[in-house]
């Protein structure tokens, strides 16, 4: 039956074909050896694709030999590569969840030319599906935000969207295949993993059939999701010119609001600045909106939209990182803390992931110092009256995933010096 169910979806979705080559993303976990196995019994040709990202010490290790044994036992042809996932996360001041994607899907691409494969084929299922679901939701998005995961992206394939996790358990243990477990998956640290162990069973008390439920209403938001895109890309061509953005087109549209969201979103404006931009219209102008790669000015008569690249007269230096000079010392009674927002002072001993220094994001929270609870950086800074200017050249200075320092500004509560510190870390903002 779980065959039978894999062919039907790759059919309906025409996903690829019978005579097409296959490579597998291969982690060594349920869903991966699953995918693995379905497709070699359907009598595809495969080849996989190992990535040891060395984050889980020797778990990583451990599933790297899973694998390659996996695959010699299926005869299957395998890849793998090393990557130093926290040194790239550094460079690219990026989160390690996002270094490890990059990574992983440049390479898959790499990959799929050298060998000559017409597709990718990763091991995302239904229950990853309406976790982005609810993931996106959470964050704030448009109707192609609540559509799950596509079951084709150019040349990426998920054969396995069609079938659940349970699904997936159970025909792993009817052919008593072993797998391995990500024991990250365990924890509830990171947001998809709290959806997954807290927020979706307590939506099952309420409806059991809630994933089921929630898969098949982002199945018809994605047919619907084809007429708005296309009533969306209709008016687009009625209020876009080489001016901008025509503020009495706009406002004439039946809903402008949604309108402005779908012109802005992709070009890195997240909704609260939509928001501020579309109650900027009637307003004064001269309104001034960034993100990391476009500038929006709010005119008498159009938002006029700007690239930020490097023939733009108004783009921003590449030079204004922060500079941070840090100096570790041993804590004594006498230590005070200097009042200078300049200088943020930590326990040591509380940090234990590599430093990494990155523009704030939305969504980015953290502890104020002084305070007990979380706050949104978005709220702390709006509350401080920074100007929009002023926010997008915010930075924050991370403790892996966690932020220590909202540089200048507020330091993490969590990682304050208290009466069982025994050494100091001291970090300097060095003058411009």
């Amino acid at each position: 039956m779980f065959h039978l169910q894999i062919a039907h979806y790759i059919e309906k979705e025409k996903l690829f074909g019978l005579n097409d080559k296959i490579l597998i993303a291969l982690s060594g976990g349920a869903d991966s050896v699953a995918l693995l196995r379905v497709l070699v019994y359907l009598g595809y040709s495969c080849e996989a694709a190992h990535c040891n990202f060395h984050l889980r010490g020797e778990e990583s290790d451990r599933d790297e030999l899973f694998v390659r044994k996996l695959c010699k036992e299926q005869n299957i042809p395998l890849h793998v590569i090393h990557f130093d996932t926290n040194g790239y996360a550094a460079e690219h001041q990026v989160s390690i969840e996002m270094a490890a994607r990059e990574l992983r899907y440049n390479w898959f691409e790499e990959l799929r030319k050298e060998v000559n494969a017409d597709v990718v084929a990763v091991a995302h299922h239904r229950d990853d599906s309406v976790e982005t679901l609810l993931l996106n939701l959470i964050r704030g998005t448009g109707i192609n935000g609540l559509t799950g995961i596509s079951p084709k992206n150019k040349c990426i394939v998920r054969p396995l969207l069609a079938v659940s996790r349970e699904d997936i358990l159970a025909y792993l243990q009817e052919m008593k295949q072993d797998f391995v477990t990500d024991s990250t998956n365990l924890q509830d640290e990171y947001t998809r993993n709290k959806i997954r162990l807290n927020i979706l069973p307590m939506m099952e008390t309420i409806n059991p059939s809630i994933k089921a439920s929630l898969f098949s209403t982002a199945s018809h938001l994605s047919d619907a999701s084809l007429i708005y895109n296309k009533v969306i890309e209709d008016g687009k061509s009625r209020v876009i010119s080489e001016e901008g953005i025509s503020i009495d087109k706009l406002l004439a549209e039946p809903s402008p609001r949604s309108l402005l969201f779908e012109i802005l979103f992709p070009l890195g404006f997240n909704p609260a600045q939509i928001d501020d931009i579309f109650l900027s219209l009637d307003r004064q102008s001269g309104r001034k909106f960034l993100s990391d790669s476009w500038i929006i000015v709010r005119d008498r008569t159009h938002l006029l939209m700007k690239k930020l690249d490097s023939s733009s007269k108004i783009e921003q230096p590449e030079d204004d990182k922060p500079v941070i000079k840090e100096e570790r010392i041993p804590y004594t009674p006498d230590f005070v803390i200097p009042r200078d927002k300049r200088i943020a002072c930590f326990d040591a001993d509380k940090i234990s992931a590599p430093l990494t220094l990155r523009k704030w994001q939305a969504g980015d929270r953290f502890v104020p110092f002084g305070m007990k609870g979380k706050k949104n950086v978005s709220d702390y800074l709006t509350d401080a009256k920074f100007s929009i200017l002023q926010k997008e050249k915010v930075y924050v200075l991370c403790s892996g995933e966690t932020i220590l320092w909202l540089v200048g500004e507020r330091t993490d509560n969590r990682f304050r010096i208290d009466e069982n510190t025994k050494n100091v870390l001291i970090l300097r903002l060095e003058e411009e």
